[in-house]
């Protein structure tokens, strides 16, 4: 029904629309026509779309030709020491930028068991080893409880310098840094890791889960040599110290880890 219409022509509209009573005084009163209201809609313009893919796609290339350099440049460490030297000139992670030291794994590079946190804290960054400040202190009397002497041990992270504000890492800066972690677990050959916080998990295992429930069971990594070596998750000793609660159940997967070393002692 449109506003020209005269008194028949809405009267024979009202009849096509069924309508056989009408009411108030005025059943043929002229109807106004609503509004048009035109909403103002933003176009994304063809060159700005053009101009993000290129960023993203320039920033996915970057990562991955910075994965690609790491991996071979691991292939050529034979020795702990040869790799340390590769981490320290390497330069395809953003984060090395804003650290003040390169923190590479510290320990014994025979030990049995190689501990493997998330990244380096601001103790750490300072002064260029993993787990010297209160997390690393909470581990080592954990380690101490459990009958492990740190010395013993092997003890890494999946990153080798520090997020800016111990942020959170980025997948990208994870998967460039990952082949020196790799290569470390390669070239010590531990009997078993202990992986603490579920970044870390996930990361060095490739799976997708949370710390909870990863913990309490033994789990697997295959090396670069395809050899399986036993795996434990746990609790990292940052979480702990925020929540002393859980710490019971860390001291669990110490325990448990302790009994696979006797089991295995007296296999011998």
């Amino acid at each position: 029904m449109t506003e020209d219409m005269d008194a028949k022509q809405i009267l024979e509209w009202y009849i096509l629309a069924g309508v056989e009573e009408t009411s108030g005084n005025e059943p043929f009163a002229k109807v106004e026509a609503a509004p048009v209201v035109r909403v103002a809609t933003s176009v994304l313009k063809p060159q700005a779309v053009s101009e993000t893919r290129q960023a993203t796609t320039a920033l996915s290339q970057a990562t991955q030709n910075a994965c690609q350099n790491a991996r071979e440049q691991c292939k050529n460490a034979k020795t702990l020491a040869e790799l340390k030297q590769l981490v320290e000139i390497f330069d395809g992670c953003a984060l090395k930028l804003t650290a003040t030291n390169t923190v590479f794994g510290d320990g014994d590079e025979n030990a049995r068991i190689v501990f493997i946190g998330e990244a380096p804290g601001a103790d750490e960054d300072r002064i260029g080893k993993p787990f010297v400040g209160r997390s690393g202190q909470l581990l080592d009397k954990m380690l101490s409880a459990a009958g492990l002497d740190r010395a013993s041990c092997f003890i890494t992270n999946i990153l080798p310098w520090r997020p800016p504000g111990n942020r959170t890492p980025t997948d990208g800066e994870i998967a460039v840094c990952l082949p020196f972690l790799k290569r470390q677990i390669s070239l010590i050959k531990p009997d078993y890791l202990f992986i603490m916080g579920g970044s870390a998990a996930n990361a060095i295992l490739d799976i997708q889960d949370s710390i909870s429930r990863l913990r309490g069971h033994w789990l697997e990594y295959i090396d670069e040599d395809g050899r399986k070596i036993p795996a434990l998750a746990s609790f990292h000793p940052a979480y702990l110290l925020r929540n002393p609660g859980q710490k019971a159940k860390s001291w669990v997967d110490f325990l448990r880890l302790k009994q696979r070393l006797f089991e295995d002692e007296n296999k011998k």
